[in-house]
């Protein structure tokens, strides 16, 4: 069941950690393109089921927290599929996707947008990023992070500030599973220089960021200050996940004060991917960061 569906912004996450997003946003997609196909309106869908032409949508953009088995049964048979293998495959997805990602048991400390982002994590095939500030959150130390997380949230008790700790560490695992998602980054100069729980702190970053940088499939940049104005030099920090399933376009995240802002749609994509094109040809060669990285340790 492949979908060539119309773009949406990728719904936030519902309230209390909900599902993974990705698989939702996968499944509405099929089920558009399953009505669609049978030459169904919203209305008639919806009257299959007993429910409203605006519940039908919301299946369809993702924004309902699960997915009732019963109903997408129904709405599978009422689309003309009748397979029993077809079904059931079916079904097992939306069993899964009704399951709560791992970052749930997080809840109680994540920002707004970050379980969507999580999701786009887990299910990416290729993360692209430019990271403006400070060091990527997937590439950070311990304690870099809990520096920054101090700063970011001065008032959040010692005890909040441990629990967003470990949640790092936990996203961090990403990089280390089986068929990890390829990772470039772009960094500016800025996240290298600006100092983050002194110069201890910052060596140890720095470290970490040599023995990640040799991973086969991390590649790392640094944009210098020497070069002066660059494609992204307005945009801040943003990345660019490509997934596998063909279902889904590539997505923008976009940080924001207070949260990331996701897009879909194919010119605003296609502007970021040209910016990061852009950027990569601009900055150091990858194979030069090694000796960056070790030139600014030597500094600190």
């Amino acid at each position: 069941m492949q979908s060539g569906v119309k773009r949406q912004k990728v719904p936030p996450e519902p309230a209390g950690g909900g599902a993974p997003t990705v698989l939702r946003m996968i499944l509405g997609r099929q089920l558009e393109q399953l009505r669609t196909r049978a030459g169904l309106s919203f209305d008639d869908a919806g009257a299959a089921i007993g429910v409203s032409h605006s519940t039908i949508r919301r299946m369809e953009a993702a924004k309902v927290g699960r997915l009732r088995l019963p109903d997408v049964e129904k709405l599978l048979r009422t689309y003309g599929v009748t397979d029993p293998h077809e079904v059931d495959t079916f079904l097992q997805s939306v069993q899964e996707a009704n399951k709560r990602g791992w970052w749930h048991a997080y809840r109680d400390v994540m920002p707004d947008g970050l379980a969507a982002q999580l999701s786009l994590e887990q299910a990416a095939l290729q993360i692209r990023a430019y990271e403006a500030q400070y060091v990527p959150a997937l590439v950070q130390t311990q304690e870099y992070a809990r520096a920054l997380l101090t700063a970011e949230h001065p008032h959040a008790p010692a005890g909040t500030v441990e629990r967003r700790v470990a949640l790092a560490v936990r996203r961090q695992e990403l990089l280390a599973r089986p068929h990890p998602p390829r990772l470039w980054v772009v960094m500016d100069e800025t996240a290298l220089r600006r100092p983050v729980g002194g110069a201890d702190v910052m060596r140890a970053q720095i470290d970490r960021l040599l023995e990640v940088g040799a991973l086969p499939h991390v590649t790392l940049q640094i944009m210098p200050f020497s070069h002066g104005p660059h494609p992204a030099a307005r945009a801040g920090t943003f990345h660019v996940f490509r997934f596998k399933a063909r279902e889904l376009p590539d997505i923008v995240s976009r940080d924001g004060l207070v949260g990331a802002v996701h897009l879909d749609k194919e010119d605003e994509v296609v502007a970021y991917r040209e910016a990061l094109d852009r950027l990569g040809a601009q900055a150091a060669p990858a194979g030069r960061t090694e000796e960056i990285l070790t030139d600014l340790r030597k500094e600190l």
